[in-house]
């Protein structure tokens, strides 16, 4: 019977209650949104990483995880990296930053085929000239880019020659000497991959390298790609709570004003409750549940939504970046929007407990 009356009183007021809905499910999708790009913009940097095939990254002063300085490197570094003890190849390539989260990234594909195999074409093939370029198959997808089609980065026209199986470096690659001309840092690298002779050497050759190349950001590949998380990416962890306290916050007003006006059209209703002997606890039963049924409604809607900016992280931002489906963060995220919920019925529920029998039965 009380569970009757609930949805009785959410479907009396058909668009308070889908616009309390919504409000809940844009707070879930906001919080699913953030952590799935997170989680899938880390992992898929630790998958190219991976498919590099090194064993050791060589980075430049001041880098961080996620980041790198232009080309401070110079590309005499491979060469003498090679003559240290177990090393057996280097391979330096430049990163230039683009708009948005986007990189281009300069190299040589021969160096790549000797590191480890090269790329695996799906159509066209490697660099021939200086205007090619070549993109992996998320990023062709993404923009919608086919073999012989011209696009302009960095004002300068470069012409698709192939696409290659995701998974592997980087996004846009062009060659490295044309890149380094075009950003005017010629015989300069942002980054260098160092392969070992076996792997279990790794870490001694990365302790060495630390001590002749003080200053340098020296890891094993293994190493690297452990950081690539969340919880080692500090400014990113507090940027997610942040937006998960506004995302509260939201839903919190949402749902104070929507049980505050219920509260408000209904006090008449909850007079005749009181004077047939209803308790307080009955009273604050009756609220609750109406806000843990929004909170779990808009949960299920904002989990949905979340399919839908996926659909638009892979077709409208930048290829950079990805958004994985997190499927941990679903009951923390709804618990996060029916704690807010059922904060922000608080003060309308003491206030709907709190009304003078007399007056609310002779409210109009």
């Amino acid at each position: 019977m009380l569970n009757k009356l609930i949805f009785a009183n959410l479907g009396h007021r058909p668009i308070r209650t889908l616009l309390s809905v919504l409000a809940i499910a844009v707070e879930v999708t906001m919080i699913l949104t953030l952590v799935g790009v997170s989680h899938g913009t880390l992992d898929q940097s630790a998958q190219r990483a991976r498919g590099v095939g090194a064993d050791i990254w060589f980075r430049p002063p001041g880098s961080s995880a996620i980041g790198l300085s232009t080309a401070p490197m110079s590309d005499k570094l491979p060469a003498l990296l090679m003559k240290e003890p177990h090393v057996t190849f280097a391979m330096g390539t430049m990163v230039q930053p683009l708009s948005g989260f986007d990189t281009i990234t300069g190299l040589d594909l021969d160096d790549f085929r000797k590191l480890n195999g090269g790329f695996h074409f799906i159509q066209g093939g490697p660099l021939v000239n200086d205007n090619d370029m070549i993109v992996d198959e998320y990023y062709a997808k993404q923009k919608h880019l086919h073999i012989g089609d011209t696009v302009d980065m960095m004002n300068h026209d470069w012409k698709i020659v192939g696409i290659f199986e995701s998974g592997k470096l980087a996004r846009v690659c062009v060659k490295l000497k044309v890149l380094q001309e075009l950003t005017g840092n010629p015989g300069h690298l942002s980054q260098i991959f160092i392969k070992v002779d076996d792997p279990k050497n790794a870490q001694a050759v990365v302790e060495q390298l630390r001590a002749k190349y003080p200053g340098y950001q020296i890891y094993t590949m293994e190493e690297f790609t452990s950081m690539l998380s969340i919880s080692n990416v500090g400014m990113l962890k507090s940027f997610i709570g942040v937006v998960i306290g506004v995302a509260v916050v939201v839903g919190f007003i949402v749902v104070f004003m929507a049980m505050y006006t219920a509260v408000l059209e209904r006090t008449r209703e909850i007079g005749i409750l009181k004077a047939v002997g209803s308790s307080s606890a009955l009273i604050l039963n009756i609220l609750f549940r109406e806000t843990l049924l929004l909170a779990l409604l808009g949960s299920v809607v904002g989990i949905a939504l979340t399919y839908g900016t996926q659909w638009l992280m892979q077709h409208v931002v930048s290829g950079s970046l990805v958004q994985e489906t997190v499927y941990d963060w679903w009951p923390i995220s709804t618990g996060i929007a029916i704690a807010g919920a059922l904060l922000g019925a608080v003060i309308p529920g003491i206030k709907a407990v709190r009304q003078d029998v007399t007056e609310a039965l002779s409210y109009e």
